[in-house]
This record gives C-alpha cells, structure tokens and sequence, in this order.
C-alpha cells in the first residue's frame, strides 16, 4: 500500500505539521447543515481501504480471557501519548453458565494505532492467575455485550474522569438487554455509578437505570450541550412503529439519573413500513445504534446496515455512516450508501462486520477502528468471533466537494461555462481566528478563492484569499489583519481552466 509508510511515520508528522482537527470547528464537504448554499457541485463519498495488517487485535490462545471472542463493540482513545482500548473478551469455557458470565471487559494499549498490546494488569483472577489483561469492574461478573468508554476533560472529580456504558441483561420473562454505567480514575479500576449487583450475571430488575424492556446499548457513548447520550438498539416503536431494529438514544446530565423519556436518532427509510410482530429480524434496518466521532460542532456516526432475512443464516451486517448537528437528530450523506462491507467469504470478517467507537487522524490518515460479527450461525454450535480491525482513509477526507459540469455545454438549456462555488451557513468566529483548507487537486490552474462574507452575505474588506496548494491543513491568509464580523460566512469559489481536479474536503476554524 502507497499510504503505509506515511501512515508508520505518523508521529512526526502530528508533532511538527498536523494540528488536532478535534480541537476545531470543522465544515466537512458532506455536511449540508454546515455548507447549505452550493452551486454547479456535486458530492463524491469515500470508501476506505482495509489494513494489511488485520485484525491488528486477534484473539487469544487457547485458555486465554479472549480464547473465544474479541468483540470490538467497544472504543478507542487517544490518551496521554498512548492509544488505549477497551473491548469485550470471550473465554472458550464453554461449561460456564450462565454463558453471558464469560463476557468480560479486557483492555489493550498501542503506541502507533497499529501495533497493540494486552498488558498483563494483574486486576482480575482468571484460571488460577491474574497475569491477564482483564479490567477490575468491581468484582463482580456482569456479562458484558457492548462498551464503549469517554474521557470526561470536565469532570471536577478524578475517580469519575473516566466513564463507561455498557450492555448487560436483566431477568423478566425472559433475559432482555439493559444499560450499566460505570466511573473510573484510571480507565482500568471501575465500579458502578450506583451500589448495584448482579444476580447470575444480570442486573436485578429493581436496579435498572432506564425503563424496564429491552435496550441494547451501546452502539455510541458521547457528550453533547451538556447531556451524555448513550445509543443503541431495539425494535420497539417509538412515536410509530418501525421495521426492525432502530437507533435509540437515552440521555443523563450527570452519568448516573438517566431520563425515563428517549428518542429516535435514525431510522432508514425501508423501516417505514412496518411488517408486523415476529418478523424484527427481516428487512433492511440498523444494528446496535451508531458509535460517534465528536468533532465539537458535529458528530460523525458509523451504524449497521442490517441485511435482514427470516433466518439467521442469510442475515449480513455491512456499515453506514451518518451526521448529526444537534446531537439528537442523524442523517446519511448519501443515502443508502455503504462505508464498509463486510469481508470477503473466508476472510476474517465475513458475515458481518461492527462499528466500534474508534475514529483517529494519525500523520497523513484517518483510521477507523472496527470489529466483526458473523451472524449466521447464531443460534447454532457456538463459532469463535472477533477481533478489531482497521479501515482508512486520506485524513479527514470522508467526501469531497468537486466541479459538477453537467450545465456546461452546447445543449438548451446548458451555459459555455458556469460559477462553481459553495456559501458556509453564519458563525461565530473566536478573536484572531484561522482557517485552514484540506483539499487536493489545487495547482497554478486550479484554485480556491476565498472571501469572507458578513451574515447577509456581504464581502468584508481585507478577507479574501487564494489558496492553490493542496494539502490537509493548507492556511488560508488574509490580506487584513483586522477582526471579522460577529457573524460571518465563507464564500468559496472553484477557478481555473483545470478547475475539475480539486477536491474539497474539508475547511478548519480554530485557533490552534
């Protein structure tokens, strides 16, 4: 791959020419909440290329906390120099039961994104030794499904800095999915929120932090306007009834009293025809709820696209990918499309494939962490799973914004030569703000002009820029040094006689 040797210099490159995009506002090209105003440009969505290297996380041998299963319904953070990640460990003590007892919380760490580690914490007992990588969750087995973990910068007291949702059952007439947060001060010593228990590795009924039927999370764990959300699944109406499973959100201001009400973060547009009770497996539909990329002003989201069918054995799992700009509300930029299919027959992620929360721009790429699930032969003999694998991308370029030339032309109703050019929705500029450009294709030929315009779209004198140099993070300068508007857009037009070979992807504003 031409990508890899940037991608194994990454560190470098972060430290001496690459900001944190995180830390600013970004106006992705596929984001039409934050570029409403368009014209003669279309969109063109990225697929991502597959590691070499996968599963960069495989399972263990044989006796081992994750023998069985490395289910990466779980997240990754870059933490203090390091990336950390925490996951769902399957043993092969197949005589244990309940089964959900051997769904454990482990952890492993990496010094590139690439290359991980399971370090032996010493934590937990496992077969007679505590050489394992095994997180302590309070001394209890819980029966793990789903995790996903946050590092809360905001919170003022250090053994709640960090924070985990997870799925585990409670008991009614039958075994049914629910949410159990926890707090950490390290990310490997955890206990719950509250002072619960677990009764045969299931939460009683009477310590249920959400309302009592079945909610699988947690397909995404994120803050938003001062509330943490916790997305999952479950194929019960909402305001009306839907096909199959849907993208569900509960919410909580302080990680503990979690609101009784929820709602519908995204539903795909063949769940609106509703088939009827007992077929919740068929149709096309979501799968455990979208983990999310929080990139300040807007969340980028990657969900399942169940492919269902009346048999496990003809059901698939690919991945989608969506965007929200209030937290609550989820779209796809394209509608219908799929960001990742599921591998090959044979392959190590055949049948299904799961969207972790693990998004990192690292040097020159973007990776997007994953892990898989093959669904047919669930219900069957049990059959090993797992491990966590890496998609990945030019950084930062999940879509581009490219000349549409469609109008030009000799026909009726088509034009010698149109405008192509694009208008950001209103902001709020911080004093002494930057902008940065990522895009390629920009040469002597083909250029972006860029002029800052006020609210009601007037140009601001002294703020026009050319920048005809590709790049992830090219600086847009000004020809004043005075201050912007309170509130101020950008207009940005595509010149030049090659003007069809750029590529917008994304435009930066911060101060970093």
């Amino acid at each position: 791959m031409k990508w890899l040797p940037a991608l194994l210099t990454c560190h470098s490159l972060l430290a001496t020419d690459l900001f944190d995009e995180t830390k600013t506002r970004t106006f992705f090209a596929f984001d039409q909440v934050s570029i409403p105003h368009t014209q003669n440009l279309r969109l063109e969505m990225r697929q991502p290329e597959r590691h070499p290297q996968n599963p960069v996380l495989k399972r263990g041998a044989p006796g081992a906390p994750d023998a069985k299963g490395v289910q990466f319904y779980g997240s990754i953070i870059r933490d203090n120099g390091r990336y950390r990640m925490w996951y769902v460990a399957f043993d092969d003590d197949e005589k244990s039961r309940p089964a959900s007892a051997r769904w454990r919380a482990a952890y492993a760490e990496s010094q590139d994104g690439l290359t991980w580690e399971k370090p032996r914490l010493g934590l937990v007992e496992f077969h007679g030794s505590s050489a394992n990588n095994l997180l302590n969750m309070g001394g209890e087995s819980w029966g793990f499904i789903n995790l996903k973990v946050l590092k809360d910068e905001q919170e003022p007291d250090p053994a709640r800095r960090y924070k985990m949702t997870t799925h585990v059952y409670f008991r009614h007439q039958t075994r049914l999915g629910t949410l159990l947060p926890f707090v950490s001060p390290d990310g490997l010593n955890w206990k719950p929120v509250r002072d619960v228990r677990p009764l045969k590795a299931e939460l009683r009924k009477e310590d249920l932090f959400i309302p009592g039927f079945h909610f699988e999370p947690c397909g995404g764990l994120y803050q938003w306007d001062g509330f943490f959300y916790a997305c999952g699944q479950n194929a019960l109406a909402g305001i009306q009834p839907y096909q199959g499973r849907v993208s569900r959100l509960y919410r909580s201001t302080d990680f503990e009293n979690w609101a009784p009400t929820n709602s519908i973060a995204f539903v795909r547009d063949t769940q609106h025809d509703y088939w009827g009770p007992g077929r919740s497996r068929e149709g096309e539909q979501n799968h455990e709820g979208i983990s999310v990329w929080n990139r300040g002003n807007v969340l980028l989201g990657i969900y399942g696209r169940w492919h269902g069918a009346a048999e496990w054995k003809d059901v698939r799992v690919d991945l989608g990918f969506v965007l929200s700009n209030d937290g609550l509300n989820f779209r796809e930029p394209r509608h219908e499309w799929t960001f990742l299919k599921r591998g090959d027959e044979g392959a190590w992620d055949q049948g299904g494939v799961l969207q972790g929360q693990g998004f990192e721009n690292i040097g020159t790429r973007t990776l997007v962490y994953y892990g898989t699930w093959d669904p047919r032969p669930t219900g069957g003999r049990e059959a090993p799973r797992g491990g966590v694998g890496v998609a990945t991308l030019p950084r930062d370029r999940f879509g581009d914004l490219v000349v549409d030339t469609v109008n030009e032309g000799p026909g009726d109703y088509q034009l010698p030569k149109v405008d192509a050019e694009l208008v950001t929705a209103s902001f709020e500029p911080p004093a002494s703000a930057r902008f940065w450009i990522n895009a390629d294709g920009l040469g002597r030929e083909s250029r972006l002009r860029i002029t800052l315009l006020d609210h009601l779209e007037k140009p601001v004198p002294g703020f026009t820029a050319t920048v005809n140099q590709s790049g992830f993070q090219t600086p847009v300068k000004w020809t004043s040094e005075g201050r912007p508007p309170a509130r101020t857009r950008l207009h940005v037009a595509f010149e030049g006689s090659r003007r069809a070979d750029i590529r917008l992807s994304a435009i930066y504003l911060g101060r970093p």
